[in-house]
């Protein structure tokens, strides 16, 4: 199975700041739907049954890079993919590219902390899901170092693949 998810999005005027470009908060909007989709779409897990099951996922952390603007009208690539899995928390990462995916538009990390949604209180994972979570690791990703490494990474990839 495919680690990395990805999906095209078409960016909505009503998302944009006076200039035509994609407002900051709308990023974290853009790329945690498009994770939901990923899930649902890709993997045939719906957030919706878990809490329907009493269980959910809280921010702990974001962590994003805006590295070009994403403009109205524009139609981006995003994808996303699991770095890591443990038994209380799940580490996301999810990056926003142009069409071609020759242009990083933002990249975000994600921190996410198993709960209860009946208590509010940290839980661990079912069994069953750390074992298809730990299955889905990207390791290769993971590997890449934090954020500003990734980020230098991609940048030189995409360099290259322009030619």
């Amino acid at each position: 199975m495919d680690k990395t998810s990805t999906s095209n999005y078409k960016i909505r005027f009503n998302d944009c700041d006076m200039f035509g470009h994609l407002n900051n908060s709308s990023y974290l909007d853009y790329l945690i739907n498009a994770r939901e989709d990923h899930l649902k779409d890709n993997y045939n897990l719906s957030l919706a049954d878990y809490y329907k099951k009493g269980q959910g996922w809280v921010v702990s952390t974001h962590e994003i890079a805006y590295v070009r603007p994403a403009v109205y009208n524009e139609t981006v690539s995003i994808q996303s993919t699991l770095l890591l899995a443990d038994n209380e928390s799940v580490y996301v990462e999810t990056m926003m590219m142009n069409e071609k995916q020759d242009q990083l538009k933002a990249i975000m990390r994600t921190k996410l902390i198993h709960v209860s949604t009946t208590t509010g209180r940290k839980e661990p994972h079912d069994p069953e899901f750390l074992a298809w979570a730990k299955s889905m690791e990207n390791s290769e990703v993971y590997a890449q170092g934090n954020l500003q490494e990734r980020i230098k990474l991609l940048l030189a990839e995409m360099k290259e693949r322009k030619g």
